[in-house]
């Protein structure tokens, strides 16, 4: 099964917030998913980003593939750069 760490999308129209989920790759953008890891308001200044840290890096070391736009936050809050680092202590 392949996993994804990807954002649902939630909230009214034109007013976006997203859950940061992981989910069956297969399954549709907002259907089922397997758990919810953070949330991510845009319409905030600045972006509201709130993230389960330990969450998020047991699931990229289970293997879970981060969507173009979950790689960029978890970039943002030093998410990745911890990862790359536990990957290589091994």
């Amino acid at each position: 099964m392949a996993v994804r760490i990807r954002l649902k999308r939630m909230g009214a129209h034109k007013a976006p917030f997203y859950r940061l989920v992981v989910s069956d790759s297969r399954s549709p953008r907002d259907g089922r998913f397997i758990e919810e890891i953070g949330t991510y308001n845009p319409l905030t200044q600045p972006a509201d980003v709130k993230i389960d840290e330990e969450k998020a890096l047991k699931w990229l070391q289970n293997g879970a593939q981060a969507s173009d736009t979950v790689r960029s936050l978890f970039s943002k809050a030093g998410i990745m750069t911890k990862f790359h680092e536990l990957r290589h202590q091994k």
